[in-house]
């Protein structure tokens, strides 16, 4: 017999703390730990939990008792219910305020390491319409908000264009207004989603895999350059062309236009042709008088301006003079191995993806700098004391992994090497923290810098300077 999970209500919970994911934090009158969404610390709150563990419940809110200083109004209409930017309704000093505290948190608990004063986090200027990149999803069968049940009006067009709900892999919420990237991207957005039901061109349905139209991705520069890519599911050539041939028209103003036929069960698009239908195959982006040539799978710092900020303290952070050779891990597209290129004697990228390796080298002959090399494998791999032997002993290693952090093996060469001067950019300070607790013995943490790269979320990147003992 399966064990009930019986759900409780906790009257009167004060919020104090903001967590993980995005989670508001509380403590239930038996002392475990209670993950609520979307509240503020400092709600006083009635909790219904929805789910309990060992340690700890998930709850949501099932009244205000009271409502926390720290709150703002929230300017998205589709907040709470689309999970994209779960701290809008928390004002922005204290989000600063939050992240600060989470990185502070895992470096000292997780890492166990002695730290210099943490400088003040880098606040984003622009907190909202910030992304130069957005993807939406298509979807013959969209989600009901409350409101729209309990209208009780029937809704005849059930066709969607917007963002997954949250746990749901085959639900779309449709999007009016999207705060996050800027105009022209919620004209584009709706008037596909409008021309393509008026228009009978079917859209996508998960759940069935049918439907023609899967997603739509938009792509903005600080250029002011446009990148729109409409991905299908199989060829249907008249409408195809149809929609596309709209887009155009309606938007003469977008560069590159672009599309994709993709009849597997995923929507990724890094194994499939990219096809150009009109204007160029790339558009470009620009920073510190350097050019950046970004195609439809290119990656590039989604907060364009922000990026620049990150770029700069890692540059200020190595510290470099002319005669440093750099290592730069995890380089991606080569971004930061030519940001700093100019203040070095040499400087080598290392990153898994053949595609943004074949950028970087395009984009480094852009900008006619000659002292950057770029290779492409696993880092585990590649990064070993043969390739160290035929390239030179780093000065200064700059890494910047994914999420999970760096493989044992990489830290592993870096402590057989010992580099004067390690340069660590990070999206998740958890896994920054273990990665440092392994440096511990040999290097000395003397800087930590939070950047917020995407306000409203939760979401935040540090960076951290380690000198030799």
């Amino acid at each position: 017999m399966a064990r009930k999970n019986k759900k409780k209500v906790f009257p009167a919970l004060e919020v104090i703390d903001a967590g993980a994911k995005g989670k508001a934090i509380a403590k239930a009158p038996d002392g475990k730990v209670v993950f609520i969404d979307n509240a503020v610390p400092g709600d006083v709150a009635d909790v219904q939990t929805y789910k309990k563990r060992k340690a700890y419940y998930y709850g949501k809110v099932a009244n205000y008792v009271s409502y926390s200083d720290k709150r703002t109004e929230p300017v998205c209409q589709h907040f709470g219910t689309c999970g994209g930017c779960k701290w809008q309704n928390m004002d922005y000093k204290y989000q600063l305020f939050y992240k600060q505290q989470e990185v502070e948190n895992n470096l000292k608990r997780l890492g166990k390491i002695d730290l210099p004063e943490t400088t003040p986090i880098a606040g984003s200027k622009e907190i909202y319409f910030y992304r130069n990149k957005m993807e939406f999803s298509f979807s013959d069968s969209k989600w009901l908000t409350l409101d729209e049940i309990k209208s009780g009006v029937e809704i005849e067009d059930k066709n969607a264009l917007g963002f997954h709900i949250p746990g749901m892999w085959d639900k779309i919420l449709n999007i009016e207004k999207c705060h996050l990237q800027a105009d022209p991207s919620n004209a584009i957005r709706n008037e596909v989603r409008d021309f393509a039901s008026k228009n009978n061109i079917p859209f996508f349905n998960a759940r069935n895999q049918e439907g023609l139209l899967r997603t739509l991705m938009i792509r903005t520069s600080s250029t002011g350059e446009i990148m729109v890519l409409v991905q299908f599911f199989y060829e249907d050539k008249e409408n195809r062309e149809l929609l596309l041939n709209f887009i155009a028209e309606r938007f003469p103003e977008i560069t590159s236009l672009q599309y994709v036929v993709n009849e597997k069960g995923n929507d990724t698009i890094y194994d499939q042709e990219v096809i150009c239908f009109k204007g160029r195959d790339h558009i470009f982006e620009e920073m510190e008088g350097l050019k950046f040539k970004i195609n439809a799978k290119s990656f590039y710092q989604t907060n364009s301006e922000q990026a620049y900020e990150l770029y700069k303290i890692t540059r200020e952070f190595a510290d470099l003079d002319e005669n440093d050779l750099v290592y730069d891990l995890y380089t991606g597209t080569g971004t930061i191995a030519q940001f700093v290129a100019k203040k070095a004697k040499k400087v080598i990228g290392v990153e898994a993806v053949p595609e943004a390796i074949e950028d970087a080298k395009k984009n480094a002959q852009l900008n006619e700098i000659d002292n950057v090399e770029f290779y492409v494998g696993d880092m585990k791999k590649v990064f070993t004391q043969d390739f160290i032997d035929t390239h030179g002993q780093p000065d200064v290693i700059i890494t910047d992994p994914p999420r999970d952090g760096m493989h044992k093996d990489v830290v592993a060469q870096i402590i057989s090497i010992l580099p004067k001067k390690i340069v660590y950019v990070s999206c998740n300070s958890a896994t920054q923290a273990r990665d440092l607790a392994l440096l511990d013995e040999h290097y000395k943490v003397t800087k930590v810098q939070p950047v917020d790269m995407f306000p409203q979320t939760h979401h935040v990147e540090n960076v951290v300077r380690l000198e030799l003992r």
